[in-house]
């Protein structure tokens, strides 16, 4: 009777899909970060319905207001010159998950392509592609993207560029040491003599294999890419005022601190929020994929 309690997933007729998210949901990290980028994203969407104060994003002043503390008019006080920062810290995640999108969005399938090539062609092909990501790997990416950026008007897109130019590096990496393990799989072997293509081998038979940890990755990075775009806003390289970016609201209300704390505790707490989000949700896709750290 025992061993018939003692059955499997498979014998039960549970679908690969469903362990993967009993997992996923019987982690309450996971869960919990999940909840948090939920009500992020339904926040930056709905920004403009759901802050008192939407024209508060742009070149308002009213120095009656100036430095008001938090209370039930303004949740999180106002700033220099009496605008929301609530409104504004709002927006300031939309201009967040905005760059996260730019940047990955354009980064990770890069630098997917380029370690797959070089995992499965070697020889010149992997040299070349394994140099120049060590090249772009050696430089201190703080450095590279305040560089980009001085050279460059300082916004949003620039921005974008400035950290994209750095990012892909990190993934191409990543698939190259991937793809380079599976590329002598027997299963890659027999597909090639079955006369499979490189470009069916590559995208059809390594790239399914590598969704795992692309998903983990990308995740996982999303906080970081928060974090390096509101750096550069900090030092004056990213998104300039009166646009609201929560890099540049700390910057600003720094001035005032500690009388008017909540001008840079405020933004500051957003970017942790989101950032937390993106952590906890990356260790619950590793936890559900099971890829090893």
């Amino acid at each position: 009777m025992a061993d018939m309690k003692m059955l499997d997933a498979s014998d039960r007729g549970l679908s690969t899909g469903y362990m993967m998210w009993y997992r996923f949901s019987r982690n309450p990290a996971a869960v919990i970060g999940t909840l948090i980028l939920t009500s992020v994203v339904v926040l930056a969407v709905f920004a403009p319905w759901l802050t008192p104060y939407p024209k508060h994003v742009g070149a308002v002043v009213d120095f009656r207001a100036r430095h008001v503390a938090p209370d039930v008019t303004h949740w999180f006080g106002t700033d220099k010159v009496g605008r929301d920062i609530f409104s504004r810290t709002v927006f300031g995640l939309r201009v967040s998950l905005l760059l996260v999108i730019g940047v990955l969005g354009i980064s990770v399938p890069i630098g997917t392509v380029l370690g797959l090539v070089a995992g499965y062609f070697g020889g010149w092909v992997e040299k070349l592609i394994t140099g120049l990501t060590n090249v772009m790997l050696a430089m201190p990416p703080l450095v590279m993207a305040l560089a980009v950026s001085n050279l460059l008007e300082p916004n949003l897109m620039n921005a974008m560029i400035a950290i994209t130019l750095l990012w892909w590096t990190w993934h191409a990496r990543l698939i190259y040491s991937v793809s380079k393990s599976i590329a002598s799989e027997d299963y890659i072997e027999a597909a090639r003599l079955a006369g499979a293509g490189p470009m069916h081998i590559l995208f059809r038979e390594i790239l399914p294999n590598c969704v795992a940890v692309i998903s983990v990755k990308t995740t996982l990075d999303a906080a970081f890419v928060i974090l390096f775009g509101a750096t550069l806003s900090f030092l004056g390289f990213g998104v300039k005022p009166p646009i609201p970016d929560l890099g540049s609201m700390v910057a600003d209300g720094r001035q005032f601190m500690p009388g008017y704390w909540w001008e840079v505790v405020c933004p500051g707490a957003a970017v942790f929020y989101v950032t937390l989000g993106f952590n906890l949700l990356g260790d619950g896709l590793r936890d559900m994929f099971d890829v090893e750290s």
